[in-house]
């Protein structure tokens, strides 16, 4: 029997932090695509495309390059499942992205989002330069050997994507995956490298390593929980199995809880590098 969503909660292409209109919701999943142009660089193939006038990011599955640590399903696939998290959290950090059919085959076609060029949420600066509302993460060279640190905002639209990442076990938080909008929302983008069963969390985003969850953040995380079900048959897990493995809808589910149980930010574990390369 299939569970009755929560109230709130909706598969539908929806955006909580910039309510969509109707019409462009049903443009993104029926209208015709069009293709204006190939975005480069990219390791996979991706398009900027248009429908009815609305500019979208497409990445057709025919253009992933296979990856060994990720073989199953599709990165597309994850890129739609890391949006149905983010609107389960209520946080509206991933755009709008559903999978649909295009020129090039089915793939991922996400609304496309007009940054505000004249702000950064992450940045390299000297080193020991740290404005005030900004947190450190690390010290390093650039390119002319000289000592810089990266360094990211003190926001709460920030900190939310931080905790998504932990939660959707994201393992490419690059600088440039980072949207900064003129009214200070952040947008996470680029999300095929989530979800896996072992612990793979690269991300520029370390600022907050050590301090509590607010409780505020932590209602998010109990909507997700409440959305998979204890026994994964919640209407977030039924729309997740879509996309990615039941034994990563597990784990999902067990990062929630990790968190509720113990609300601090996570420090790097693992085997692998705790920063993504390069990290912008």
């Amino acid at each position: 029997m299939t569970p009755e969503p929560r109230d709130g909660y909706t598969d539908e292409v929806t955006d909580s932090a910039h309510p969509l209109d109707d019409a462009v919701a049903e443009a993104l999943r029926h209208a015709p695509l069009e293709v204006r142009g190939r975005i480069m660089p990219a390791s996979n193939a991706t398009f900027l495309g248009e429908v009815e006038g609305v500019q979208v990011v497409y990445k057709p599955v025919a253009g992933e390059r296979p990856l060994w640590d990720f073989p199953d399903g599709t990165l597309a696939g994850r890129e739609v499942a890391a949006y149905l998290l983010s609107e389960s959290l209520g946080w509206g950090v991933v755009p709008p992205t559903i999978l649909r059919d295009g020129p090039h085959g089915p793939g991922m076609v996400q609304l496309w989002q007009d940054v505000d060029e004249a702000q950064d949420a992450v940045d390299i600066v000297e080193a020991g330069e740290l404005p005030e509302g900004w947190l450190h993460v690390f010290d390093g060279l650039d390119g002319d050997n000289r000592d810089v640190s990266l360094i990211h905002e003190d926001s709460d639209p920030l900190r939310r994507m931080a905790v998504f990442d932990v939660l959707a076990n994201n393992a490419d938080r690059k600088g440039g995956h980072v949207l900064a909008m003129a009214d200070g929302h952040r947008y996470g983008v680029d999300h095929g490298l989530t979800f896996h069963v072992e612990t793979k969390l690269r991300t520029v985003l370390w600022g907050w390593v050590g301090e509590t969850v607010p409780e505020e953040d932590l209602d998010g995380v109990r909507r997700v929980v409440t959305d998979l079900g204890e026994a994964l048959d919640g209407p977030l897990a039924l729309d997740l199995v879509e996309h990615v493995s039941e034994p990563e809808i597990t784990v999902l589910l067990r990062r929630c809880l990790r968190m509720l149980r113990a609300p601090e930010m996570p420090a790097p574990r693992g085997m692998g590098p705790a920063i993504p390369w390069p990290p912008f």
